[in-house]
């Protein structure tokens, strides 16, 4: 198997001689904490055409809800740091101000937001929360912006528009309300489209109502659309490409058809490994991750997925894997031991041997801290005492530098 490593851009990153709608290059988000710095987001790079659907995924907290945040330049005005570039159409926004950026929201790029109770405001008129971004952006007078918003209700449907116009977000169902957020993300017809786990807290029924929603008014005003959620299952049928994220890096990336057919980092397998089969039989027990995610201002040296993985090696505690791509395919992953390759089903052969009765990566864990000569430890780390508003800290392929053989 060819594998080259995965170079981050430089401080003077372009874009694409053939320009994308959306280019992200080497995207830094940190935040100051009184118990350090949060590396949210370090070194993400990813790009986007219209009519394209990215599915970023991965556990709460691996830098999902920041990433996009940070793109759209949605982030707290103290005690963050914001670095790299985000290149829409060819010009750079990263060093936008709020007045230049009210330009892009709503216009050009609009988000919607996993909870709806909070992100509406809730003693305001669902129509007056509509018509605020057209009276704004397209310089409608009120009777147009009423028609429009009207109009936008009935189109995610939404019952009874006229009269939904002069609700309140309260006098709704949870289904209902995500419509509005998205009504209101479309109303002056962005390109560009976040949204932030959009089926949190709806029933199965509402989630692929709410999915199938988006994807018919994406291919309907043939926009691009990032799609954030912990669900594999959900962007499996959905997305063009999946951008796995752990630890505020990326992981892994690929098409999405290649992903699932040829996963190579064992953080993606892990998560395929969680999710409920109808094959299963009722009452069986899920095949969950041990541990939790890494502690964002101390990470472990090397992997930072190593205290949790089945593959774990003593390499893995020592330097951690770069992202590597795998010829042209298109895929590109950050493992020392691969899925599906001989290293790997080795390492995982070994780990299994010897394990026990033990959970596999546990054992597997602990052996590779004696070899290397550190202190055995439990995998849960330090609680963070301090929140950060969103996630993690990425890093996926970059396009504006050339690769190198490995």
């Amino acid at each position: 198997m060819s594998r080259k490593v995965i170079t981050t851009a430089g401080a003077s990153g372009t874009p694409d001689a053939a320009t994308q709608l959306l280019d992200v290059v080497d995207l830094k988000t940190h935040f100051r904490t009184e118990r350090g710095t949060v590396r949210a987001v370090d070194g993400v790079s990813l790009n986007l055409d219209r009519g394209r659907t990215l599915g970023v995924v991965g556990e709460s907290g691996s830098g999902k809800t920041i990433l996009s945040r940070s793109i759209m330049g949605l982030l707290p005005s103290r005690n963050t740091v914001r670095q790299g570039h985000v290149f829409y159409e060819g010009v750079d926004i990263v060093g936008y101000d709020q007045n230049q950026m009210r330009d892009i929201w709503g216009a050009e790029m609009a988000m919607v937001f996993q909870d709806p109770m909070t992100s509406l405001n809730p003693v305001m008129k669902i129509g007056l929360q509509i018509t605020e971004s057209l009276t704004h952006h397209l310089k409608m007078d009120k009777k147009e912006a009423k028609a429009t918003a009207t109009a936008l209700l009935a189109s995610v449907g939404i019952p009874e528009p006229v009269q939904r116009f002069d609700e309140y977000p309260h006098q709704l169902s949870g289904g209902m309300r995500q419509r509005v957020t998205i009504a209101i993300a479309l109303a002056c017809g962005p390109k560009v489209l976040f949204a932030d786990e959009p089926t949190t807290a709806l029933d199965v029924t509402v989630q692929a109502q709410i999915l199938n929603l988006l994807a018919a008014q994406q291919q309907e005003r043939h926009m691009a659309m990032i799609l954030v959620t912990h669900d594999l299952g959900v962007v499996a049928g959905r997305a063009d490409e999946i951008l796995v994220m752990y630890g505020g890096k990326v992981v892994e990336q690929a098409p999405t058809a290649l992903l699932f057919d040829n996963v190579k980092m064992p953080y993606t397998e892990a998560l395929l490994r969680s999710i409920p089969k109808l094959s299963h039989r009722s009452h069986t027990r899920l095949d969950a991750i041990p541990g939790r995610p890494p502690d964002l201002v101390n990470p472990p040296p090397g992997c930072n997925f190593s205290p949790r993985c089945r593959y774990v090696q003593p390499s893995c505690l020592v330097q951690e894997p770069p992202l590597m791509s795998i010829g042209t395919t298109g895929q590109h992953y950050r493992c020392w031991y691969p899925v599906g390759t001989p290293e790997g089903d080795d390492a995982l052969a070994r780990n299994i041997a010897a394990a026990g009765d033990e959970d596999v990566a546990v054992a597997a864990f602990r052996a590779a801290q004696v070899a290397v000569g550190a202190t055995p430890q439990s995998l849960d780390p330090p609680p963070v005492a301090a929140p950060v508003p969103g996630g993690t800290r990425p890093p996926p392929p970059d396009r504006t530098q050339p690769t190198e053989e490995a």
